[in-house]
């Protein structure tokens, strides 16, 4: 099983906004960088747990965690000429972007800010953390997961 941190502005989607779809349950959808796309296409699994993040707000930093529920498949938003991800390059046939389904586990007791994952050497090596890193999704190890989940309490 993998560990991953996704990446959503609060106003476009928070953790609240999970909790509150039926059967707590939502795809990813609107990724539109290629190494994030083959993440979720090739290593994003049944089960695996997801940290989610909310960025571009008062207070950046994990909010929650998620399991993906359904493994990537094709990301029909692409082929919506009225929606905001569309994509008239993307093919049916052969589609170029993909998304996940998530379902909500928990919101975290409070938020863990990105300013507080800075300050800790243990997660030096976490994506999140490195300077110029703007994936929308990026791997955590077990290490890692652990670790910041110890920061909760």
């Amino acid at each position: 099983m993998n560990n991953w941190l996704m990446k959503s502005e609060p106003e476009s989607f928070s953790i609240d906004d999970l909790k509150n779809r039926p059967n707590q349950c939502e795809h990813w959808d609107g990724v539109r960088n290629y190494q994030a796309r083959n993440m979720m296409r090739d290593e994003m699994k049944l089960g695996d747990q997801v940290f989610l993040y909310h960025s571009n707000c008062d207070e950046l930093g994990i909010v929650g965690i998620m399991e993906v529920v359904k493994e990537g498949y094709p990301d029909f938003l692409a082929f919506d000429p009225d929606d905001s991800h569309f994509d008239p390059k993307s093919d049916p046939a052969k589609p170029t972007w993909m998304m996940v389904d998530v379902k909500y586990v928990r919101t975290l007791s409070r938020t863990i800010t990105l300013h507080e994952l800075k300050q800790k050497p243990e997660l030096s090596g976490l994506a999140l953390v490195r300077r110029g890193n703007r994936l929308s999704i990026m791997p955590v190890s077990k290490a890692q997961w652990d670790f910041i989940l110890s920061l909760e309490q």
